[in-house]
């Protein structure tokens, strides 16, 4: 199956994932592209369209980002947003200087040309996200405006003959209301996609691809419990079955009864096929950790000692043709694939290459989807949604969610806590959408309890008690790069600081933290 493209190519904007993503959501694929890539590389990927980035830089100067003209002489459709556009104006011949008055924020913008193909569908009078201060003065020859704003006569500009389009706002961010439509106009409408890529199709062309490129080869997976490890592991079992041995380190440091639950769906009694191998090392962690407080000492020795665990159990298992890991498309952009390298992040799941393990080379069977579409295949794979929609979790697990050392009884402590707490607000948000139909406006994206190092006095029926303070975390947040704390009922948590201290020993005191990000941080430590 040979899937349509669009190509991204990133100029240093900020959205550069959120465009390819918008892309996808119209069920095209899309990958990001630098854009120092060599123009023969792109004409030999045959995209069906091409969208140029934001960017921080003015166009017009000696050293700023650029692209040679030949590119929007291909026949291909060209979208250019923001920077993009200006480039795209400067290097067609039009103007482009610095704005008497710079747009930001929410704008309203007029449409001009109501039988534009990007308008389709769209209001005359829409609201936008500008971001820019230099301006399109004046539109290239061959292109007419068909969009303008009280600040900006050059918001929109087309050349609909030769399907180039400029766009100086950004449809990609949500604020811009008519944004989705106007992508999926490029998209579907200009760049005639089909949009038939969908996660169904994914699940068994990716199993296809593992059986093709494995063959009766072995392949060796650091089984985490997360998402992207889980659905990697599906995927492969899926496609090779006993061929694939999965490690799983339970270092003790999960949530309660997650080790159990992994095992329940990869392990023997499971619903894949697949080698499970459950090394149990918690007292062997809690031994290494003991007497470490400082946060960065902590996130060294539980990734080492993981990568030593796994090193072990691979020596016993022998030589291996693959190593495959979890890696995601962010991973791989962050990596470089959007900017000046194309090198791969070896950090997922082991926490960096293993330097003893026998194998021929990586498989990545993740590594085109994001995060949602992971999900999306995991669902796919029959993996079960409380797996698939486990929130986020720290790679050095509860290590970073208990304040000083680490103990056995400190872990014990923050697991009852946690299930409690996550527990409370699950049973609150379920009670309010089965009344309301719809879900509370405080339900928080991440939402857990943490060990602080701090003990205090407190009176429990006729005794004093002398034990630790839990601090309960839960914040709102679309990109997880800014959080606010969640305004989560009183009565809520009041029911919760009511269960942990009378149901977890060695907890008399509650804490609800209100820290946004930034200052603060989403985890801990």
């Amino acid at each position: 199956m040979k899937k349509e493209l669009v190509i991204v190519i990133d100029f240093g904007g900020q959205y550069n994932q959120l465009v390819a993503r918008r892309v996808r959501e119209c069920n095209v694929y899309c990958e990001i592209y630098s854009y120092k890539t060599d123009l023969e590389k792109i004409k030999a990927m045959n995209p069906k369209g091409i969208i140029l980035t934001g960017g921080p830089n003015s166009c017009y100067e000696a050293d700023s980002p650029t692209y040679q003209k030949e590119l929007f002489e291909l026949g291909i459709p060209v979208l250019g947003l923001c920077y993009g556009a200006q480039l795209m104006m400067h290097v067609l011949g039009g103007k482009v200087e610095k704005a008497d008055v710079s747009e930001y924020g929410k704008t309203e913008l007029l449409v001009d040309k109501t039988d534009s193909r990007i308008f389709k569908g769209v209001s005359e009078k829409t609201i936008v996200w500008m971001s820019h201060t230099d301006y399109i003065s004046k539109q290239a020859p061959g292109f007419e405006i068909s969009a303008h704003t009280a600040d900006c006569p050059v918001a929109v500009a087309e050349n609909e003959e030769k399907k180039l389009y400029a766009i100086q706002f950004h449809p990609e961010v949500l604020h811009t209301v008519e944004g989705k439509t106007m992508l999926s106009n490029f998209v579907l409408g200009v760049c005639e996609c089909a949009g038939d890529w969908k996660m169904d199709a994914f699940v068994e062309h990716t199993i296809q691809e593992i059986r093709e490129k494995v063959g009766d080869g072995k392949v060796l997976l650091a089984l985490s419990g997360g998402v992207d490890s889980s659905v990697a592991a599906g995927l492969l079992s899926r496609a090779i079955g006993k061929q694939l041995t999965c490690v799983f380190v339970d270092h003790g440091l999960l949530r309660k009864d997650e080790g159990d639950e992994v095992e329940g769906v990869f392990g023997p009694n499971g619903q894949f096929d697949l080698n499970f191998i459950r090394v149990n090392a918690q007292q062997r962690y809690y031994d290494k950790l003991a007497g470490v407080t400082e946060p960065e000492a902590k996130r060294k020795i539980i990734g080492e000692e993981f990568i030593r665990i796994f090193e072990e159990e691979a020596k016993k298992i022998g030589a291996v043709d693959f190593l495959a890991q979890g890696t995601i498309y962010p991973d791989v952009v962050e990596s470089g694939l959007g900017g000046e390298s194309a090198v791969i992040k070896s950090h997922h799941n082991v926490g960096g290459l293993p330097k003893h393990v026998d194998f021929k080379e990586i498989i990545e069977p993740l590594r085109d989807l994001f995060k949602d579409e992971v999900r999306k295949a995991g669902l796919e794979l029959g993996i079960p949604e409380k797996l698939v929609f486990r929130q986020p979790f720290p790679g050095p697990g509860l290590g970073i969610r208990i304040i000083g050392e680490v103990t056995a009884e400190k872990v014990r402590i923050v697991q009852d806590a946690d299930f409690i707490y996550r527990e409370e607000i699950d049973k609150a948000a379920a009670a309010y959408k089965e009344e309301t139909g719809s879900e509370p406006s405080w339900m928080p994206n991440q939402y857990f309890a943490a060990l602080t190092n701090m003990r205090s006095v407190g009176v429990m029926g006729d005794f004093r008690t002398y034990d630790y303070a839990v601090a309960l975390r839960a914040v709102k947040t679309i990109d997880f790069m800014t959080a606010e704390a969640s305004e989560i009922p009183y009565e809520v948590l009041n029911k919760v600081m009511n269960r942990i201290i009378n149901e977890v020993k060695g907890v008399n005191r509650i804490f609800y933290d209100l820290t946004s990000k930034p200052p603060g941080t989403i985890e801990f430590e």
